[in-house]
Formats: structure tokens, sequence, C-alpha cells
């Protein structure tokens, strides 16, 4: 607490923890002005190619935020593709704009966040209750009063919640305010600039603070998924996409979409083409001159390349199966236990993912930097186990979230059934519940893959050279100008994550 009233002494700290919560607030209406109109869009109405591109508007919440980051960088950065295209066609020595400061990391943010509003805007649209829309129509109300008064306050339970998850992951956004903060600093760079500057009792009062800021977030998020969780009454079907009768309607609706959905598509196809690109090869041109496969075949021909890959895959694998077994025993207790045990359980298991990545990484740092086996304090950094245990406690409110899910799902009875048949907990348990519960933990395992593969915050505190992981590769690759090489790491993470996305999407689809 000593070192908490001391940052909140310092005029520099308030002023990063102020430049945080302003970013996340002008995050969340940057998303939500994004986001929202896209999910009306594709919602309500029809035009060719409306549900392709309703999917794939969706992929960048998959995407690896470092991904989304450097794929915003290689199209609209200094040397980008849009950049250079703007200076050869004016004629401009130096390039048009400089992608740094506030305005960048908005930018990125709303680029990568929107994606949660559209998704939960998305989604209640799909469930409306079409009859209070013929109600309000039968006593006269017009399109827009019964979006004002009927429509939108319909959605406020999801725009609460779509709003508090971009405020949070805003509050603890680590990529874009390294690469683009430069001089702007906020919480989450501020505490690694004092950890590396060696002043560790400050870094542990920034730490303390961003995780006040969090925790009340936390709270926050709980109250309206209890709000979301009520039961809401709905008669009839929700009303489908309509083909408007007039032309000008149809056409501005296509050209809306697919210049939207290419708008947003256009970072991750830009590094998907510089993967191609050979080092060395593309200097003052606009268009890169020559393409080839060299930078994939590095990847592999190389141990130095292949490496990062290999370390991520063991490392995110071995999490992964950790956060799966973690999850669902104190899934398992909590369901059982119910009641006082079984909230404090559950906010347990929230606590990683409110706490920013930072922060976080901070405290493992700390803890595990000592050897104490008394106190649990065992000596991990500089081994090859540190990253795992940090993405593994990180991955725990995925897995243990989908764990709830399944078994809140469960019908009761075919475990009393199968007791009355004289089977042992452990054959119901292994015979009955988890067969029961596979989608949900699937899907739970797809989403913590995925985090761990594409993890950059904790990587960036914790990591060793002979441990280091993809992302960090990525980094490193960026500050000696390979933009191919990074590129092709990137375009690995984006393949995976893009899988395992719609894996996931098929076991939800199947009812998991």
């Amino acid at each position: 607490m000593a070192r908490l009233g001391e940052v909140l002494a310092r005029p520099d700290e308030l002023a990063a923890l102020g430049r945080s919560l302003w970013i996340s607030l002008a995050s969340v209406a940057l998303s939500a002005a994004l986001g929202v109109p896209l999910a009306f869009l594709f919602t309500r109405h029809e035009f060719p190619g409306r549900r392709a591109l309703a999917a794939l508007v969706a992929l960048p919440v998959a995407l690896p935020p470092l991904v989304g980051v450097i794929a915003f960088l290689y199209l609209y950065g200094e040397s980008g593709l849009a950049a250079r295209a703007v200076q050869g066609l004016l004629g401009l020595a130096g390039a048009p704009w400089r992608l740094t400061g506030p305005g960048a990391i908005l930018l990125v943010h709303a680029y990568s966040m929107y994606v949660y509003f559209y998704l939960f805007t998305r989604a209640a649209l799909l469930r409306e209750d079409p009859s209070l829309a013929e109600a309000a129509a039968v006593l006269g109300a017009g399109r827009f009063r019964t979006l004002v008064r009927i429509t939108l306050p319909a959605l406020g339970p999801a725009l609460a919640g779509a709003a508090v998850l971009v405020f949070m992951t805003s509050l603890g956004s680590f990529s874009a305010p390294y690469l683009f903060g430069g001089s702007f600093r906020v919480m989450t760079t501020q505490i690694l600039s004092s950890k590396q500057n060696g002043d560790l009792e400050h870094a542990e009062g920034e730490t303390a603070l961003l995780v006040a800021a969090a925790l009340g977030g936390l709270w926050v998020a709980r109250r309206l998924d209890r709000r979301r969780d009520r039961p809401v009454g709905q008669h009839g079907t929700p009303p489908a996409p309509r083909r408007s009768p007039r032309r000008a309607v149809r056409v501005a609706a296509a050209v809306g979409g697919w210049a939207l959905a290419l708008l947003l598509l256009a970072p991750h196809a830009t590094l998907l083409l510089l993967s191609f690109v050979p080092p060395g090869s593309w200097t003052t041109e606009a268009f890169p001159p020559v393409f080839a496969i060299g930078n994939y075949a590095a990847l592999v021909s190389s141990a130095e390349r292949l490496r990062p890959v290999v370390n991520s895959l063991w490392m995110a694998a071995v999490a992964t199966a950790g956060a799966l077994a973690l999850g669902l025993a104190v899934a398992q207790v909590a369901v059982m236990r119910r009641g006082r045990l079984g909230s404090v359980l559950e906010w347990l298991m929230a606590l990683p993912w409110a706490v920013p990545g930072t922060a976080f990484a901070f405290a493992l740092a700390t803890t595990f930097s000592v050897n104490s086996p008394l106190t649990l304090r065992f000596l991990l950094i500089g081994t090859p186990w540190i990253l795992p245990l940090a993405y593994l406690v990180r991955a725990l409110p995925v897995t243990g979230g989908a764990a709830l899910t399944g078994l809140r799902r469960l019908d009761p009875s075919l475990a009393e059934a199968a007791s009355s048949l004289g089977a042992s907990p452990a054959r119901i348990f292994r015979r009955v519940t988890l067969p029961a519960i596979a989608p949900a933990l699937a899907a739970g395992a797809s989403l913590a893959l995925l985090a761990a593969l594409g993890d950059f915050v904790l990587s960036i505190v914790l990591y060793g050279y002979e441990t280091r992981p993809i992302s960090i590769e990525i980094l490193s690759a960026l500050r000696l100008q390979e933009t191919g090489v990074a590129a092709a790491y990137g375009v690995l993470l984006a393949a995976a994550s893009a899988v395992a996305f719609l894996l996931f999407g098929q076991e939800q689809g199947s009812g998991g």
C-alpha cells in the first residue's frame, strides 16, 4: 500500500493512468461506432455475399493482437503499402503521415475491438422479439422512433457487455501502445519501462494501481453478466434480413457491406502479401517488385528460425492441457458446492482475465524470482517453465468458464440414471459427464491455445533467449527491418488462429 501511495502522489503516474482511462473510453466509443452499424447492416439487409462477409468480418476476434497490430503497421504505417501508394501518387519526398501517438493507438484499438460490438449486437438482433416492433408499428411509430424507443433499449445489456469487454481489453492493451505510442505512455508501457530501468519497487506500485482499476471493471462486468443472464421473452421468429424494394437502397447496402468488409480485411491481406517479399528486395518502390516463398522456407530450414515456432507450439500445448485439467476440476467443485464457495471459486477463476497482462506478468516475475519453497515461491525465471505457467494461469478463465457452462447445461437425470444402475462416481464422470461436456471443453481449449500461441504481453516480460516464442521473434524481425520474415511468422499465427476459430464455430453450431 505504501508503494501504491507513492505512485498516487506522482503527477506523471496519474497522467499515465488518466491516459489509460481516456484511451479506453475513446476505444469503446470508436469500436461501437464501427461495430454496431456493421451488425445492423449484416443482420437487417440482404445482398449478395452477405453470409460469407458476415463471418469474415468477425474473424479478427480470433487473431492474436500482435498480428492485428503488425498487419495495420504494414498497411498504414509510414513505410506501409497505403503510405507508399499516396507518396508515389502525389510525388511526395517523404511519408504522407506518421502513425504514432494516441491517434494511432485509437485507430488500432477500434480496428481490433469493433468485433466485440459487432458480435454482441448481432447476437442480440438475432434474438430480437419481433412482436414489440409490430406493436409499435400498429400504434403508428415510424422506423426511427421504433429504433430509438424499442430496438436500442432492448440492445442495452448486449451493448453494455461489449463496452465493458472493450474497456477492459483496452485498459490492459500493450501491443498497440508499445509499437505506436512513442513518448505517449499508458500504464502498461509505464510498468515495463520501470522494470527495464531497474525500478522494481515503483513498478510494483504501478502494477497495484492498474490492478485496482481492472478489478473495478471486473466488478461491473460481473453485475452486467447477471443482467444478461436474465431470461428474455421472445414471441415469434426474429425478422429475417430483408431485400429492399428500392434499387438504390439495395445497391447502397451491397456496396457498403463489401466496402467495409474489404477495408477491415485489407490489413491481413497486406500481411499475407508481404510474407512473400524477400529480404532487402523492397526499398523505395511503392509496391514490392519481387515475390518468393523464401521466407517460409527459412522458417523450416533454419534452426534459429524454427526454434520460436517449436517453443510456441510446445509451451501453448502444455499450458492448454494444464489449464483444461485445472479449470475442469475447479468448475466441478464450484458446481457441486454452489453457494458462497462456488461464487468465490468463480471469482478466482475470472481474476486472471481481469488483471492486465503487463501487471500479471510483472507479478509472476516478482513471485518466481526467488527460491523459497516454504512460501511456495520457486525460482522459475530463466527456466523453460515460467512461460507455460503464465499461459496456463492466464487461460484459466477461458477453460474454467467453458467447463462451468458445460456442467450447468448437463441434464442431472443422466448421472442419476447411471448411479441407479450401480455406476461409481468415477465411471459416471468418465462415461457420462465428460462426453456430454466435450464440445464446451473443446471450445475452451481452442481459445486457450489461440491465446497462448499469440501471446505477446506475458512473453516480452518473461521470455529468455532459448525460450523465445513467435511473438518475440516477430518483434525482433521488425527491429531488423526483416519485413517478410515478420509477416511470415504473423501469417502462421493467423492461419492457426483461423483454423481453431472455424473449428470452434463448428462446435458451437453443432450445439456444443
